[in-house]
Formats: structure tokens, sequence, C-alpha cells
């Protein structure tokens, strides 16, 4: 027969130990965490996020609509993409080729794009059809559009394009023009014969036209690649003449816009760095630029010159730039009533709906 077992007792000092085992336990456990280490650590230290941290969030696609196809005019943007600025902001963008068949209005309105790229005067002309869009920055603070003459057309001045033959693409390109000619009370149709002029540069090397429109970045780079050399011409600027209007731009559609401010900000933000270094380093912005031009459409030199003169656009002498982006209210009026002066338009616009500068003004922050 067994005898009965004494029962067991453990000794006050090992009880302790393994009270205090237990409390130890339980506080790793995912209980309240009262140091202030690790808060101070979450809140404010310099050390890499976790890569669970870093994976989470997926970017935001943005889509940019250009106004034409690839070329230096909108080298900020692919020089933003190949540096990874946008991907720093946590975007996905994606750059839509433009042309002839594309007008950004409509696309940024029908949702295919988010961002597009216009000249001020077609967005005003969509604005008054009720498209809901609105201008969020002004990236050519100048007018890149001249009028060029041969010397021996004896073009000194505007006054002089009485009895001469002058030419413009027409299609929303010629309000400018038209008034320049109101300013020295020109008849379009009666003291001068104002003519359609096409995308190549033969009607003035030809002297069919006595007077070509030429953008500064693009076709008076083509006459002067042609053989015809800068001293042997006469250029009227319109920014000279007090005729100029905002070309390129960035707009979006106010619903969208409503809902992705930031997402905007962060959009223009990495675009205007890209412009930064694109006007700072013409060489490497052209290296991004010529991966996605149209093969055999363009040269290295004539996208490389473009870039140059695109830069005196969006960032001219003399200019502050720290209101890169910035739309100038006085510029963006003077284009207005000129539109309305000239048809393009038929009511005066609502400048202060027409654009903001609050996204800028979110992204230099």
């Amino acid at each position: 027969m067994s005898s009965k077992p004494k029962p067991f007792k453990l000794k006050p000092a090992l009880l302790l130990a393994a009270v205090m085992l237990l409390i130890s336990i339980l506080a790793g456990c995912g209980g309240s965490n009262n140091s202030t280490e690790p808060a101070a650590a979450a809140e404010g230290s310099s050390s890499e996020p976790s890569a669970s941290t870093e994976t989470s969030a997926e970017p935001v696609t943005v889509k940019l609509q250009l106004k034409w196809v690839p070329q230096a005019q909108f080298a900020g943007y692919y020089v933003a993409l190949d540096k990874g600025y946008y991907e720093q902001e946590g975007l996905k963008v994606e750059i839509l080729p433009g042309g002839p068949d594309i007008v950004p209005e409509q696309q940024v309105a029908g949702g295919t794009a988010d961002i597009g790229i216009d000249w001020v005067a077609s967005l005003l002309t969509s604005q008054e059809q009720g498209m809901p869009l609105v201008q969020i920055a002004q990236i050519f603070q100048k007018s890149g559009l001249v009028l060029i003459s041969k010397k021996s057309a004896g073009i000194n001045s505007p006054a002089d394009l009485k009895g001469k033959k002058v030419g413009n693409w027409m299609g929303g390109n010629e309000f400018e023009v038209l008034a320049l000619f109101d300013k020295y009370k020109l008849d379009q149709n009666k003291d001068l014969k104002f003519t359609k002029q096409g995308f190549t540069m033969d009607q003035f090397l030809t002297g069919e036209i006595d007077a070509a429109s030429a953008m500064t970045y693009n076709e008076y780079q083509v006459a002067l690649e042609s053989g015809v050399a800068a001293s042997d011409m006469n250029i009227i600027d319109m920014n000279d003449e007090g005729v100029a209007m905002l070309e390129d731009n960035l707009f979006a559609n106010k619903d969208w816009l409503a809902k992705n401010k930031d997402t905007a900000a962060k959009f223009v933000r990495a675009s205007l760095k890209g412009w930064q270094d694109a006007i700072a380093e013409p060489e490497a912005a052209i290296d991004s630029v010529m991966k996605v031009a149209e093969e055999g459409s363009t040269t290295r030199d004539h996208q490389l010159k473009m870039m140059e003169e695109v830069g005196k656009l969006i960032q001219p002498e003399g200019f502050d730039s720290s209101k890169l982006g910035y739309t100038d209210e006085a510029a963006f009026k003077q284009t207005a009533d000129i539109a309305l002066q000239f048809g393009v338009i038929k009511k005066e616009a609502n400048v202060s709906e027409a654009f903001t500068n609050e996204i800028v003004e979110m992204a230099s922050k």
C-alpha cells in the first residue's frame, strides 16, 4: 500500500520570480506601449521605413495628354519621368502623345486623360462650351509666336505688312497675328493677303509668302537650318508688340481635381523639377526626348535648339524662377481679351474661375 504524497509548496523567492516573469511576458505580447523611445522613433526618426511600409502604398496613376507629338516642347515631363521625380511623389505617370486629330481638352473632359497641355485660347474656348476644365499651371510665360520675313521683302515693322502676303496655320493659331493687324489698323481682307500656311516652311523658303508665322523653337529654326541666315531675316515678336497670348499650360478636369488636389500638386511639383533640370542641362533633356520621338521625324540638333528656345519661354531673362508655373493674371486677361475681340470666345471670360494658382502654391511647399 503506497503512502499519500505530500503537497508541493513553492518557496516564496521562487514564487516572486515566476510572477515577475509572467508580467514581463504579458507586457511584451502587445499591451500598450508606454515607452517614449519607440514613439520618438515612429514620429521623427531618420531611420529607413520597413519594407512593408514602402511597398504597401500603390502609386497613383496620372495620365498627361500632350498638345502635340513628343518633342522638346514637352521635355520637362520626359525628364521628370526618366529621373524618377514622379515615382518619388508616389505617382505613375503615363504621357499620351498628341497629334493633329487629338484635342487635349476633349481627352481630359472625357476622362481619357487627367491633365492636359494646350494653349490658353483653346482652353478658354472649351470652357465656354461647358467643359469642366480649369488651368492649374502656366508653363510658357511668354509667347513663342513670331512673324519672319526675308529682308528682301522690305518688312521692317508691322506697318510694312500692308500689301504683303502673310501666312498662318489658322485653326486657332492666328489670333495674335489678327491682334497685330488690328493694332496697326490693317484690314486682313483689304490691306494685305492673309493666307493659310502649311506645316512646312516651303512657302516661305520659295517666296510664295512674304511673312510667315513661326514658333521661335520650331519653324524659325527650320528656316535657319534650311540656309536662311538670321542676319537675312526680320522678326516681328508678339511679346514686343503687346499682342502676345499665353501658350502651353496645364489644365485638369474640375471633378477630378476636387478629389485629387494633392495628386495634382505632386504632379506639378515633379514636372517643374523636370523642367528646371531640362533648362539647366538641355543635352541630357534631349536624351530623354529622343527616346520617344518618332524615328526619322526629327534630328537631335533640331531638338536641342528647340529645347534651348523653349527654356527662354518658360524662364525668360529676368524671370523669378520661384514663380515657375504660376499664372500671371494680367497676361491671362490679355489672352482672354484678344480671344474675345476676335470671336474665339463669345462672352467675356470669368478669369477668376478659368485658372487657379492653388495647385502651384501647394506644389511649392
